[in-house]
């Protein structure tokens, strides 16, 4: 077997997604370890440095000790910081691992620049904003881990813990880890209980189905645990726009419906079933009284939680008028 070899000397990761940057700078890290356990890793931010202290820290020891040193908020360094980063990437040293953060765009690009002409090995972290991009997150997070997610259990989930790439990280490898590896939409449920069951989705989701006694029930433990009313009230506003978008759209694919749309091939699929039951006058019926409640939950109404329950009757009352 091959002995193992070490990372490029020249390391840009380049995003300002915060999990996935701090995991380059450990794969980095790592994979210097294997090649010298005792290395040590020297973090600093660029701005917080001058141009002496970097070639200081990018000095091979007297003794061949191995380095990484970490450059935080390259696109913030001055001229001559650049130039000096610059000028070590013409002939970085034996033993260190420079790796420079640089947030992109084009804020400090000609340092980037620079860095991936020298030969810099490029990763890239950028910031995980859509739907998908979450998705996708979480499945490939499942499959490091060693584990496996059913498909309709990856909704559920986003909609339990949230956005934040780190809790999605922290609440997958715990599912992981109870579950034996595999994760279907019970087990998140399961897991997630009081949070996934309440959220204003899950009230919007039950009023457009046309459930009464589930969405005031839903409604009920939302604001009983704690959800902002106007959180409820956006929900319902929005499953309610997606009704119309998607019946507008017709009964076309929802994987070439997702682009036009601009949601999820899964959230179009759902509400391509749902709208089956709704008439266009029930629709602007249902708008009129997510249009109101809006208004209630922000301070036109005494009574948020009242107003809501009545927003979510006068939605299941249109849907059920002929």
């Amino acid at each position: 077997m091959a002995p193992p070899s070490a990372p490029a000397p020249l390391q840009l990761i380049i995003g300002e997604e915060e999990l996935l940057v701090e995991r380059a700078v450990q794969g980095v890290l790592a994979a210097v370890r294997v090649v010298d356990p005792t290395a040590d890793v020297r973090r600093f931010r660029g701005s917080e440095l001058t141009p002496g202290q970097l070639a200081e820290h990018l000095s091979p020891s007297l003794f061949s000790e191995g380095r990484v040193v970490v450059v935080a908020g390259g696109h913030e360094v001055g001229k001559e910081m650049a130039a000096a980063i610059t000028a070590y990437a013409a002939a970085p040293a034996d033993g260190i691992v420079l790796v420079v953060l640089h947030a992109g765009g084009a804020r400090g690009k000609a340092l980037a620049d620079d860095l991936r002409k020298a030969g810099a090995a490029l990763t890239k972290c950028e910031k995980v904003t859509r739907y998908e991009e979450r998705a996708d997150f979480v499945r490939s997070e499942v499959r490091r881990l060693g584990g496996k997610i059913a498909g309709d259990a990856v909704p559920v989930l986003l909609e339990a813990v949230g956005s934040d790439l780190r809790e999605l990280a922290s609440a997958t490898g715990q599912l992981v880890a109870d579950t034996g590896g595999t994760i279907d939409e019970h087990a998140v449920r399961r897991y997630h209980r009081g949070k996934a069951e309440v959220s204003g989705f899950a009230v919007a989701d039950k009023a457009v189905a046309g459930d009464r006694a589930g969405a005031l029930e839903a409604l009920r433990w939302a604001l009983v645990l704690g959800v902002a009313p106007v959180l409820v009230a956006d929900a319902l506003a929005d499953a309610v726009r997606t009704l119309a978008k998607v019946g507008a759209a017709g009964r076309g694919d929802p994987n070439r419906l997702a682009g036009s749309l601009g949601m999820p091939p899964w959230k179009i699929r759902k509400a391509q079933s749902q709208v089956r039951a709704w008439r266009p006058e029930a629709l602007a019926a249902a708008f009129a009284a997510t249009a109101q409640v809006n208004a209630d939950v922000k301070g036109a109404a005494a009574d948020p939680a009242y107003a809501l329950e009545r927003a979510v009757q006068r939605i299941i009352d249109a849907r059920e008028s002929r």
